[in-house]
């Protein structure tokens, strides 16, 4: 399946870092995607389990489509971070 056929669709959004960078870990209750605000890096563990991982040169206005369960400081540049879910 190709990006562009993936539809998605929150009921929820919820501020990650209060509009600046991530201060600390963020773990969430439920799988969320995440709304990238300003350009940069997120490390990420992603709900279907596997090694933790960081997704580099995201761009602003992007939406990260990939459940996540927690963001992590180490190596998160990105900022101003939206929690979907």
């Amino acid at each position: 399946m190709s990006l562009n056929q993936i539809k998605l669709q929150a009921t929820e959004a919820n501020e990650v870092d209060n509009g600046g960078s991530v201060a600390s870990d963020v773990t969430f209750s439920t799988p969320t995607l995440l709304f990238i605000g300003v350009a940069g890096n997120v490390k990420v563990k992603c709900s279907g389990g596997g090694d933790n991982i960081i997704f580099k040169n995201l761009p602003a206005g992007s939406i990260l489509p990939v459940k996540v369960d927690k963001i992590y400081t180490a190596s998160t540049t990105a900022q101003d971070v939206v929690a979907l879910s």
